[in-house]
Parts: C-alpha cells; structure tokens; sequence
C-alpha cells in the first residue's frame, strides 16, 4: 500500500509532457513538415500510381526492414536509459545511451549502402517523380537521425559527467522526446515509400 502510494507520488511529480516544453513545439513544427511532405507524395503518386510502383520495386525492403528494426531497438534503448537515471543509475543511463547512438549509426550504414546502390545504377533525384521524392523524403529523415545522435551524444556525455539525478534530468527526457519523434516519422516513412502499393 504504500509502495503504490509513493509510486502514484513520483508520477505525480513527473513533467508531462517530459522535457523541455520548447522542443514540443520544436517537435510539432517538424512533424507538420513532414506531414505535408507525406501529403505532396501521397498526393504525387495517387496521379501515376503505375510509376510510382514500378520504381518501388527497385528499393530493397530488407535494408529498409533492418533500419525499420534498428530504430525501434534504439527507441527502447533511449526508454531504458531515461529509467535508469529516474532510478539514479547514471552509469546504466550512459551505457543505454550509447547503445542508442550506435543503432542509430547502423542505420546511417545501411541507408548509406542503400544510397550508394541506386547512385551505382545511375538512379538519382531526377529518375522520376517517384525517385524525387524517396531521395528527398529519406535524406531530410537521415539527417534527423545525424542531429539526433548528436543530441543523444551530448546526453551521453552530461550524463558521464555527473550532470543529470534521479530529480533534475529534464535535458535528457528533452534528448529521448526528440529521438523517440525521429523513430516514428521512420514508421510513417518505410509503409509509405517501402510498401505501399
């Protein structure tokens, strides 16, 4: 009974949404971006379906499902370490987070290889429409995922130095919020670009 008491307590005490309150209207404003882009394909593609699935055919579904993997295990990554520092444990939080930022980094590989492979068949921005859009839509994605290693490196890196507790680690739940807004554009992204038909 008064475990659940304590427990209710915490909950209580915790910010919502977690974070700084500024990078949610940072996340909205990006979300909005995104939203429209996926309209203007949507929208694209729903004038020359035929194109658009013919060219789908050449994306490789299984590096899209392995970066689809990735970036799910990293958002439980990034979970697990904002629990460990809400439980004190700073040097769990900085292992998690590490563990983040290098799933995150196996996605930039094989996004890469990816990339690389359709540069290599002389496939680019101006193939077509249906190409347009992949390079464009999955570049500005890729480099969400750069700025959020980034901010996830920096948490690493306050956290090792000692300047995140159990009570004040705001930054690194403002770090987990934008990371966790990175993964589910990825879900969005791979049914609309990988598999949608």
């Amino acid at each position: 009974m008064i475990n659940d008491t304590q427990n209710n307590l915490v909950i209580e005490k915790r910010k919502l949404p977690p974070g700084d309150f500024a990078i949610w209207i940072f996340i909205m404003a990006e979300l909005l971006v995104f939203a429209i882009l996926f309209a203007t394909y949507a929208f694209t593609r729903a004038g020359d379906v035929e194109l658009f699935n013919a060219s789908q055919l050449s994306l490789n579904q299984n590096f899209a499902l392995i970066n689809t993997l990735t970036l799910i295990t990293s958002s439980y990554f990034v979970v697990r370490a904002v629990a460990a520092m809400r439980e004190d444990k700073a040097k769990n939080c900085f292992n998690w987070l590490i563990a983040a930022i290098f799933m995150g980094l196996i996605f930039l590989v094989v996004k890469s290889i990816e990339y690389n492979h359709h540069y290599s068949e002389g496939i680019n921005m101006r193939t077509n429409q249906f190409f347009m859009f992949y390079f464009a839509l999955t570049f500005f994605h890729f480099m969400h995922v750069v700025m959020g290693m980034v901010i996830l490196g920096a948490n690493a890196v306050k956290t090792r130095a000692g300047n995140y507790t159990s009570e004040n680690h705001t930054g690194l739940e403002t770090g987990a919020s934008y990371w966790h807004m990175v993964d589910m554009v990825w879900l969005i992204l791979f049914p609309l670009i990988y598999v949608m038909r």
